[in-house]
């Protein structure tokens, strides 16, 4: 959600590849993609950004936290990160999603999100259920 200097961004997107297979991902069992490359998330984001409410996005924690510490000047960008991130559990119809304590609201979002969709449009999208970290 903060801007980020192209060549920066291009290297961290080598690095982060890098790390993933370092990991030991086998990429002939499994596809390795660039986001950002798949317009269907920005453009699945806009259509669950037309269905969330914004009290909602506000009253995230991590929104409220983040807005603090940028001086009250959090961005759309900012407020609508959770939107994107159930666009991208949503579009791939997960059914279970490794979390962090953290992100538990966020996939709350996600979950209640498909919900309304479903309800709204027919069953379409599972509810993506949290699989905890245990550390």
């Amino acid at each position: 959600t903060m801007p980020k200097e192209p060549a920066v961004l291009r290297q961290n997107i080598l690095d982060t590849t890098a790390a993933i297979l370092a990991c030991g991902i086998d990429p002939k069992k499994c596809i390795l993609f660039r986001q950002s490359l798949v317009p269907e998330h920005a453009e699945l984001a806009w259509i669950l950004g037309c269905l969330t409410n914004v009290p909602r996005l506000l009253r995230l924690p991590q929104w409220k936290t983040k807005r603090a510490s940028q001086n009250n000047e959090g961005t759309v960008g900012l407020l609508t990160y959770p939107v994107l991130q159930a666009a991208d559990i949503l579009l791939y119809k997960s059914t279970r999603v490794p979390v962090g304590e953290d992100q538990v609201l966020h996939l709350e979002l996600a979950q209640d999100t498909a919900q309304h969709f479903n309800k709204k449009y027919g069953e379409f999208f599972p509810v993506p259920k949290a699989i905890l970290s245990e550390l």
